[in-house]
């Protein structure tokens, strides 16, 4: 809230604008600095019309008395509204002055004046650091990560930022130290490299269960990924070509009801990247969205020749509006808090789909009927037309499971 952000070279620089929080904090503070003035020069003004040199010395005292519980409040006055307004401001909320705090968590969040005074423009005075405002509440966890020997190399420390994302605390503060370099090995040019297995050393295996693709090939990672790093004799050589069920779409139809449309499209939890790598094959351009959950996702993702974005889903997509011709999600749309989160969601799903671009909702786990019939209502609110909607059942593990698969095409709005 009241910052706007300046390309810098490769960086993001992040800037404290006035805005009403803080025009009206300033307004009370302002009121309780005059009232308390006013009063302290009541105290001294005033004076009994009887009496005066027999409680001279002791109206003195009094007065004495009063001014200096006056400046005491004055002063506390002032500390609660500086932090009414840090508060406010959200960004500025991490405390640098807390004991054990890393000197380059420090530097990095200092705030710094503009060189040139006031920008006439803009009316930012001061350049402030881009983090994520729940880093407050992991502040250890966060010092921790920023500690370590500038321009050396960094502490293997990957799973550490990624539990501060999922923690919300994204983005991450830039760091002045080298990564650790892994050795790609065995790669292969497009269109080869999508659907040949990614050696064992071209990935970084610290912080995992499993320590080679051997290991992964038979875990069921999540709904969305079972056997997915399985590119030779595993189910992912045929999906999205081949249905198992009503519930799933093959690729060609669907780009079919885009008229000839979809060059450009976002992947939302896509696993191993094969659907990206089924676009590739149709000249279509997919970024595709993942984490590093039990598994080197991001590695095998861009091992393939494609497309990772690091990024939890509680992130707004870095994306302008209106950009992509397709966004596809399955079961990892679902946020697993309040119905009000996934509307967050959605409607940011909504911001980056261009008019007449389509939404393709593939294979969403429905746990009960409210939590379809809730996400039927959120889709509703949009207006999309539905070009292709199945609900069907799926067994798992023995017990049947309801899932909602869905084409829809984003209306124009005047």
């Amino acid at each position: 809230m009241g910052s706007v952000s300046l390309k810098i070279g490769d960086g993001t620089a992040r800037f404290k604008r006035a805005s009403l929080c803080s025009s009206a904090v300033n307004i009370l503070m302002l009121f309780s600095v005059i009232t308390t003035n006013l009063f302290a020069l009541y105290a001294f003004t005033y004076s009994p019309a009887h009496d005066q040199d027999h409680h001279h010395h002791k109206n003195i005292s009094l007065i004495s008395e009063q001014v200096s519980l006056i400046l005491k409040e004055i002063d506390s006055s002032q500390k609660k509204l500086a932090q009414m307004e840090k508060e406010l401001l959200g960004y500025d909320s991490l405390d640098l002055s807390r004991p054990n705090l890393a000197r380059e968590l420090k530097l990095f969040l200092e705030h710094h004046q503009l060189p040139l005074g006031k920008d006439s423009r803009t009316g930012i005075t001061e350049m402030v650091a881009s983090v994520g405002h729940p880093c407050e509440k992991s502040a250890d966890l966060l010092s921790q990560y920023m500690s370590y020997k500038v321009s050396g190399p960094c502490p293997d420390d990957w799973s550490l930022g990624q539990k501060l994302i999922l923690r919300g605390c994204e983005p991450l503060p830039r760091r002045r130290c080298f990564a650790k370099n892994v050795p790609k090995v065995g790669l292969s040019p497009l269109p080869v490299s999508l659907w040949i297995p990614v050696s064992n050393k071209s990935v970084t295996w610290s912080g995992l269960g499993c320590k080679n693709f051997e290991c992964l090939k038979g875990k069921k990672l999540s709904r969305d990924c079972v056997g997915c790093f399985d590119l030779v004799s595993g189910y992912e050589t045929q999906k999205y070509v081949k249905a198992r069920g009503k519930n799933d779409f093959l690729i060609d139809d669907v780009l079919a009801m885009g008229n000839g449309g979809i060059r450009i499209g976002f992947d939302i939890g896509g696993g191993s990247g094969t659907f990206a790598a089924r676009m590739a094959e149709r000249n279509v351009t997919v970024i595709t969205n993942s984490l590093n959950i039990d598994a080197p996702f991001s590695e095998f993702i861009a091992a393939r020749g494609l497309f990772p974005l690091f990024m939890s889903l509680d992130h707004r997509f870095p994306f302008y509006d209106n950009v992509f011709d397709l966004v596809h999600a399955s079961s990892g749309l679902d946020t697993g808090g309040k119905p009000e989160k996934l509307e967050f969601l959605m409607f940011d799903v909504d911001r980056i789909l261009r008019a007449g671009g389509l939404f393709w909702l593939d294979n969403f786990y429905c746990a009960n009927d409210e939590k379809k019939w809730s996400l039927t209502r959120l889709i509703e609110k949009f207006g999309y037309k539905k070009l292709k909607w199945v609900v069907g059942e799926k067994p798992d593990e023995g017990k049947s499971e309801v899932y909602l698969s869905a084409v829809l095409q984003k209306p124009v709005r005047m």
